[in-house]
């Protein structure tokens, strides 16, 4: 009787719809493998403005005057440098010298208040909110004259005033001043005007502005929504802070972790590596102040219940710039940078790091589990160096796993070379980078299929597919791009046996100030959306599950493009469902029948869609949510379930076990 409803079921099935018939099975009671709790996280690098003008909310863009132009981002509109500006004013630059990070102080002189302005332009303009409140601080001290008051506005381009605020510095020490600024309209291209009531001579440094509503509330914190979009992915990692600017275009250039922590106004700034390294987009303003620096990292990573992965300079600048390597005999101090990071992350508050992270207020250590050696390093140059750095990791801390590197491609001499090598290492996670078109996702979903499984396992820690070419401006975050990302990820989830941890790359854009397209987020000083792409990672990483399935045609071979149908499944055993991905990266409709063996099942199933009818649709500003997912149910009648599938989609079937 079975037989025949089933045969029933089947022959509606296949005479009332089009689109060819895909017979699927699913092993609901054989669990291949363990997915790890890290197998979908985020990668954060400083690229397009990420950090300051980004997820760090400070809105003063050289707060200290500290960049190499020590006034860029200031201007001062009535005054001329060619000039003794009796009708205004002028800052000068003095650079102190028993003082080796913050050395710069503004020193203004004001012969006439009615004349001199000194404006900051932020990060392509400040974004403020009407009503919202904005906590200014800054130090000062009075040096000679009658200055009585500080007056701080946010103007538009008209130069109309949207709030003000001002304070009285009373002395000639310097002196900390803080204010609250509330804004009387909404504007994305505000600047901080900055007018004095006097005259004389007055030095100021560390002028910073924030939004009162940041991330959980913290004081000069993380911008909210873009925190919030993190959150969202339920991410199971955080990889930081890079990337090539981990490397650096030159050694001294490159990221050193100890100098972006401690006392904010005693962090180091740095140029950011990716300031000019396209000529189709220069950013010569790009610099890192290192507000958000390895403290703040372990704090989100923790803040967004993901495992810290932090990533280390291993003695070599970047090999796609100088490439200027240490020598092996002077290489200790960045062994013992990577020893000394443990020790912030998880020593005791007796010991000299650990001591520093609870000064910064986190006593409880932050469980760091895994460290990364190196970026994309390749060649002999780079094992030379990891083998140092992993046998005094293995000395001291053998508990932590170590990620390596395998240099930026995904095949090639300097693939295959670097993957033996920490095969013959015995290397616990090597890290694998690969920027393709769209249709080498689609072609690749098997890439992994065949992959030595006693060699190390896989972290996939840079992806994405690029529309036109790698590095290209005209990339896109079309819907091609992520269709094919997500085919290309249940081949990464079916060898969930192998392949650890994933992320896509890069994380975030600034709309008016980025290097590299595409990005997962997009932001503008006012609003963020989640690309295509993010919403692919999303619907994966929160239907991760806890064990990898079987599913596959009736003849045993995987779903991997098989009429453009690509296709895994895993059950999660802490919420007792079965998560079935299936991607239709075809032209037509595709009909499937699952059966669904060795288990009882609820007899609905809720469906999440993501599908666009055209390739080249893109999420927008004016759009976010033009490809986002919907929900649906479907039947489950008799443990199978037969549905249709719309050309270019992705979905996830989500079905309760029975007890």
């Amino acid at each position: 009787m079975k037989k025949i409803i089933i045969f029933f079921i089947l022959l509606v099935f296949t005479g009332s719809a089009n689109g060819q018939l895909n017979k699927l099975v699913v092993d609901v009671s054989n669990s291949k493998a363990k997915i790890q709790p890290t197998m979908y996280g985020i990668f954060f690098e400083d690229i397009n403005f990420a950090a300051d003008g980004g997820l760090y909310a400070e809105m003063i863009k050289n707060r200290g005057f500290e960049f190499e132009e020590p006034m860029m981002g200031w201007l001062q509109p009535n005054s001329n440098r060619f000039s003794l500006n009796a009708n205004s004013g002028v800052a000068e630059i003095i650079k102190e010298q028993d003082s080796s990070s913050n050395r710069n102080i503004c020193r203004i002189t004001i012969n006439n208040d009615t004349g001199y302005i000194l404006l900051n332009e932020g990060f392509r303009g400040m974004g403020i909110k009407k009503n919202a409140r904005y906590q200014l601080s800054l130090l000062a001290a009075k040096q000679s004259g009658d200055i009585q008051k500080i007056n701080f506005s946010f103007v538009n381009n008209d130069e109309k005033i949207m709030g003000i605020t001002s304070i009285m510095p009373d002395g000639q020490g310097w002196t900390t001043y803080t204010t609250e600024l509330t804004a009387t309209d909404t504007e994305a291209k505000a600047r901080l005007k900055i007018t004095f009531e006097g005259t004389g001579v007055i030095d100021l440094d560390m002028i910073s502005l924030f939004s009162e509503d940041t991330w959980k509330g913290r004081k000069n914190g993380l911008r909210k929504d873009l925190v919030q979009l993190l959150y969202d992915l339920k991410p199971g990692f955080l990889r930081f802070p890079g990337g090539c600017i981990v490397e650096g275009r030159t050694l001294a250039k490159r990221y050193q972790w100890k100098k972006t922590v401690g006392p904010v106004d005693e962090r180091t700034v740095l140029v950011n590596r990716w300031n000019t390294e396209f000529r189709h987009r220069p950013t010569p303003d790009y610099f890192q102040s290192f507000g958000l620096g390895f403290f703040e990292y372990f704090q989100l990573a923790e803040d967004i219940g993901a495992e810290p992965l932090p990533i280390l300079n291993c003695g070599m600048a970047c090999q796609f710039n100088t490439g200027e390597l240490v020598p092996l005999e002077q290489l200790d101090p960045y062994v013992q940078d990577a020893l000394d990071l443990i020790e912030f992350a998880n020593g005791s508050v007796s010991s000299p790091w650990g001591k520093v992270r609870s000064d910064m207020g986190h006593p409880k250590p932050f469980n760091m589990k895994y460290i990364g050696i190196g970026n994309e390093q390749w060649g002999q140059q780079y094992i030379e160096r990891y083998k140092i750095f992993e046998k005094a990791l293995r000395e001291k801390y053998p508990d932590i796993i170590i990620v390596s590197a395998l240099g930026p491609f995904p095949d090639g001499e300097l693939f295959d070379y670097a993957m033996d090598e920490m095969k013959r290492l015995n290397a616990e996670i090597v890290d694998e980078h690969y920027y393709k078109p769209p249709q080498w996702f689609r072609e690749n979903s098997t890439r992994y299929d065949s992959y030595d499984r006693n060699g190390p396992k896989i972290f996939a820690g840079e992806y994405a597919a690029q529309s036109v070419a790698i590095a290209s401006p005209d990339n896109k975050n079309n819907w091609e791009c992520a269709l094919s990302e997500a085919a290309f990820m249940t081949g990464l989830e079916r060898n969930a046996d192998l392949v650890v941890m994933t992320s896509y790359a890069p994380l975030f854009a600034h709309a008016d100030a980025w290097q590299w397209t595409p990005d997962l987020i997009w932001f503008n000083n006012l609003s963020s959306y989640g690309t295509a792409n993010y919403y692919v990672q999303k619907m994966y990483s929160t239907h991760r599950g806890t064990d990898l399935l079987s599913i596959s045609f009736e003849d045993g071979k995987a779903v991997t493009g098989q009429n453009g149908l690509y296709s895994s499944a895993v059950k999660d055993s802490d919420s007792g469902e079965l998560f079935i991905k299936l991607v239709n990266t075809s032209d037509k409709l595709q009909q499937v029948f699952i059966e669904l063996k060795n288990k009882k099942l609820a007899d609905k199933a809720d469906v999440l869609t993501l599908t666009s009818d055209n390739l080249s649709d893109v999420n927008s500003f004016d759009n976010p949510d033009k490809i986002s997912p919907t929900e649906s149910q479907i039947e489950v009648e008799n443990n199978h379930i037969k549905t249709g599938i719309d050309p270019y989609t992705f979905l996830i079937l989500k079905i309760g076990l029975k007890q």
